[in-house]
């Protein structure tokens, strides 16, 4: 017998194994037409997927969060089956789940078109007419390889060399059309109806200018038309509001392919540049930081002790000068540290603020740019806290009161809150991961605000809090962000003199508020639409 309880606590019993969507007919016909897969002991699975052991079930429908993501990444499979049916020489790449849609990336010899965009939306709704079921076949390695093979599709064969310790993979089979994906996916078009392309785009692959260019097909499915057309009124207003856009036209800033990725400020756009970092001066001066300068090009033996030049070297801009090797910083904490150790600090002197508007510089995939919110050179509102473990508590109340006072004066207003606890690989007692822990959460409970915890998510030196503001239109960016290390400080040898004239290395609390400015004032930009606050 297997035994299955759901989510209610109710218990139904089989004869034998069960598929999740055996389970949901048996509750009822309508529950089993609206299964789109189930989640097994909290694992998405199959709607076709067999459960053999006693096991707590949940019923995944179009109104769960989890029913939408497996529909958007299913219509993504299916543009690669209406693409394959009118360009038969087209190649499929991958097609994943972004924020509210999905897109697919496709080798093809010419660029698609919007009549090539509008052919293919009208052949999804043909095929999603014919009613038709998703077959899922768990296939042995060697079998997946031949079946690429056969059809030409280099692109899934890199994708199958990646994977060199799976040997069997999921194959989603659209008709004659296949696609390799771990899953889960509807089990029918049925699920596919609501849907809309929405733009083309360039792509690389593995998002690399020096690999070939693919065509990116960018698409957004939803559970109902309803939802849909929310969404394209958003989208409509976000083109409206697009800092490219509003930057050209507010003569405020441009990118110049002579310096991808690198803003050239124009005068109003540096005047407005020149207010936001002003006042963020007033921050720092207000509550006790000191600002600071640290340089932009440092020797590759700082890298090295803080780990970067072994596992961030692609992502670096490297030089060289007299047979010395030296890198344009990524971050601005190595430098800080460095201020700190250059004199004789006391524990009377924590907690030590420094602030930095500091210009950094990371190598990011051309692919990846995009207007002055994604960029190879920027500049953050930069702060490290050097203080005691039992300063931690103090510490992360005054900068959450801090943040929130800025991000209302800039007219943000509502903000997520989320703490990223201790990972596998961790450096530090559990003592210490305990302490730094309770102090971060205990920081947001007397702040009055509600927060949640990404288990795992933390850095291997210590834990965060991670600040989301919520733009006019919904979308959420990640700005703020208050981290816990216990490490850095020890690594470059930075230290004070204990009451007990004892020697002991200081925690460093790692903060900023708006982040990188470029990308900050491109939120301002969008989300007041040009229309600043004064």
């Amino acid at each position: 017998m297997i035994l299955i309880t759901l989510p209610d606590n109710s218990q139904r019993e089989y004869p034998g194994p069960v598929s999740v969507a055996e389970v949901a007919q048996s509750i009822g016909p309508g529950l089993a037409k609206m299964t789109v897969a189930g989640k097994v002991d909290g694992k998405l699975v199959d709607a076709s997927d067999i459960i053999d052991h006693n096991a707590k079930l949940q019923i995944i429908t179009p109104r769960d969060d989890e029913g939408l993501e497996i529909i958007r990444h299913s219509t993504a499979h299916l543009v690669g089956h209406a693409v394959k049916q009118l360009y038969p020489t087209a190649r499929m790449v991958i097609g994943p789940v972004i924020e509210e849609g999905f897109y697919y990336d496709i080798a093809f010899e010419r660029p698609f078109t919007p009549e090539d965009m509008a052919a293919i939306e009208e052949r999804m709704k043909a095929l999603i007419a014919q009613d038709y079921d998703v077959i899922k076949k768990v296939t042995p390695r060697a079998e997946v390889i031949e079946v690429f093979k056969s059809r030409g599709e280099d692109y899934k064969l890199r994708l199958v060399e990646d994977m060199p310790d799976e040997q069997a993979m999921g194959l989603y089979y659209h008709q004659e059309y296949v696609d390799m994906c771990r899953g889960p996916h509807v089990p029918n078009t049925r699920f596919l109806k609501v849907f809309k392309l929405t733009k083309l785009a360039g792509a690389y692959w593995r998002g690399d200018a020096k690999n070939e260019q693919l065509q990116r097909i960018y698409g957004t499915a939803w559970a109902d038309k309803k939802q849909l057309d929310q969404y394209i009124q958003r989208i409509e207003e976000a083109e409206k509001r697009d800092h490219r856009k509003l930057g050209k036209e507010l003569d405020l800033f441009h990118i110049d392919e002579v310096a991808p990725g690198v803003v050239f400020w124009h005068p109003k756009g540096w005047a407005l540049w020149q207010q936001v970092e002003q006042y963020m001066r007033g921050i720092y001066r207000d509550t006790g930081y000191w600002e600071v300068k640290s340089p932009q090009i440092l020797d590759k033996s700082l890298w090295e002790k803080t780990g970067h030049w072994q596992n961030y070297r692609e992502g670096m801009f490297v030089t060289e000068s007299e047979k010395r090797e030296y890198a344009l910083k990524p971050m601005n904490c190595p430098g800080h540290v460095l201020i700190f150790k250059s004199d004789l600090r006391s524990y009377r002197d924590l907690p030590l603020r420094y602030g930095e508007f500091g210009q950094c510089h990371r190598n990011e995939p051309s692919g990846a740019l995009h207007g002055i919110m994604r960029v190879r050179g920027f500049t953050q509102d930069d702060g490290h806290i050097f203080c005691t473990e039992d300063q931690i508590l103090d510490e992360c109340i005054a900068y959450t009161a801090q943040l929130q006072k800025v991000y209302a004066d800039f007219g943000f207003t509502d903000i997520l809150y989320k703490v990223a606890t201790r990972p596998e690989n961790r450096v530090g007692s559990d003592e210490f991961w305990d302490k730094a822990e309770h102090a971060v959460m205990e920081s947001l409970r007397r702040s009055g605000v509600d927060f949640v915890i990404a288990p795992g998510d933390g850095a291997f030196y210590g834990p965060k809090i991670e600040y989301t503001l919520r733009d006019a239109l919904g979308r959420h960016w990640q700005c703020g962000t208050m981290q816990v290390d216990y490490n850095t400080a020890e690594r470059l040898g930075g230290e004070y003199v204990t009451e007990s004239s004892g020697r002991a290395h200081p925690v460093m609390l790692h903060r900023a508020i708006v982040g990188s400015l470029e990308r900050f004032i491109g939120m301002l930009i969008e989300h007041h639409a040009g229309a600043m606050p004064a």
